[in-house]
């Protein structure tokens, strides 16, 4: 038996809120603006997701806690499946994240769950192109060129 050592390179962009194009910005605002509508009794964690389709309309998300764990949902997800019933045929552009807590520090490096990661590549695979996504804490902004910089062996059938 050999071993196989794979190595993955990330490539994020870091940028200042004045370097953010008009879309990026708004798209952040409207992510930090669903935050404010998390359901989170329990963690404390509010998160908000806003998408920008390729037909103009962007769609929010926020995450949705229950006490029976794992009946909730997070933001992005909930933005996904809203964009896929409500507009089936328009493909994601872009997804801004945010997220804050009243309970800790919010690491400065975000990365999605493994769950939002998959549903965001099964959005790649079925739209057959990667859209950007936009990562702010409450101190960084980044940018990555598809969910592939996060999640480099998806699950894909």
């Amino acid at each position: 038996m050999v071993p196989l050592e794979i190595v993955k390179t990330v490539s994020l962009l870091q940028l200042k809120q004045n370097e953010l194009a008009q879309n990026e910005s708004n798209l952040l605002q409207q992510a930090v603006e669903a935050s404010s509508r998390a359901y989170a009794p329990h963690s404390k964690f509010y998160v908000g997701a806003a998408l920008l389709l390729d037909n103009g309309i962007i769609v929010t998300g926020s995450n949705q806690e229950n006490a029976a764990y794992p009946s909730g949902l997070c933001a992005e997800r909930v933005a996904l499946f809203k964009a896929g019933s409500d507009f089936p045929n328009a493909e994601v552009l872009m997804l801004a994240i945010f997220a804050k807590s009243d309970n800790y520090k919010v690491p400065e490096i975000l990365c999605p769950c493994g769950g939002c990661l998959q549903v965001m590549s099964e959005t790649e695979n079925r739209q057959k192109k990667p859209f950007s996504i936009l990562i702010q804490s409450e101190t960084l902004i980044l940018k990555a060129n598809g969910v592939s910089q996060f999640l480099p062996f998806a699950f894909v059938i």
